[in-house]
């Protein structure tokens, strides 16, 4: 893929995906806007800062935006999540961040692939299968699963059910299981009018990984993800999972952080 390839692809993403509010959400999700910034509350216990771009604030107006977000939030007394690009401008955002107190997360990186080179037909180990989650009392299966992998709550499965409920065609869930064991679970969303869908989740047992369980449920939502007509997949990549995607065509267009303040902070 050549430069101009790569550009043209986060062009897209810019233009389609950040700051985008899906037209079928939750009534617990409240969506606000302040000048360039998305603020999106609710889901969950989480809250989240986006935009397309900061319309060239600089200095004391991006300082004083930054403020407002945190003294909004101080106000509310809940945390929030101000996500950052490796491409977002002033160059001086993270250090401007920092200054008003919020604190970085671990760095992901943006991967993009085409639906039509990464859709197959799932190939796993004997034993396991993939399974659409739709019953309430699976999304506790996740939930252990999930907990199970990153040993921290992971109470926010519950609004990841609610959120399906909302809208079960823009949200579908999949889990692998090796009998009444679930090993990986991972889902897919796809963002109203636009060409993408995006990956979540993915997160394997350690007794199963390096089996092609976390592939097998990428082939199967980029496969599903063709069905709809959609021409691209994102996902929002860990260091483990990013050489496995590039492996199957994803490539890198961007990176992002989270830079997160609480009432702790």
């Amino acid at each position: 893929m050549t430069r101009d390839d790569v550009s043209q692809l986060l062009d897209a993403y810019d233009a389609q995906l950040r700051a985008h509010v899906h037209d079928r959400l939750p009534a617990s999700i409240r969506i606000e806007r302040d000048g360039p910034l998305v603020r999106t509350i609710g889901f969950g216990d989480h809250s989240f800062v986006e935009y397309r771009d900061l319309a060239g604030l600089d200095g004391d107006e991006l300082d004083a935006l930054i403020a407002r977000q945190v003294q909004i939030f101080a106000e509310r007394g809940g945390a929030f999540e101000w996500k950052l690009h490796g491409h977002d401008r002033p160059a001086d955002l993270p250090d401007r961040l920092r200054a008003a107190g919020l604190v970085p997360e671990d760095m992901e990186t943006v991967l993009i692939g085409r639906v039509d080179a990464v859709a197959a037909e799932p190939s796993l180990p004997d034993g396991v299968v993939i399974r659409e989650v739709r019953e309430r009392e699976d999304f506790a299966r996740i939930t252990q699963l999930e907990e199970s992998v990153w040993d921290e709550d992971h109470g926010w499965v519950d609004a990841l059910a609610e959120e399906r409920a909302a809208d079960p065609d823009g949200l579908r869930i999949f889990i692998a299981e090796a009998g009444d064991l679930t090993v990986c679970a991972g889902w897919v969303r796809f963002p109203s009018d636009t060409d993408f869908v995006t990956l979540w989740g993915g997160a394997t047992l350690q007794a199963w990984r390096g089996r092609g369980i976390y592939r097998a449920l990428v082939a199967q939502r980029a496969t599903l993800a063709a069905e709809r007509g959609r021409r691209y997949i994102e996902v929002d990549a860990s260091d483990d999972s990013r050489p496995i995607l590039e492996r199957l065509g994803f490539v890198a267009v961007t990176t992002t952080t989270p830079y997160v303040w609480s009432p702790a902070s």
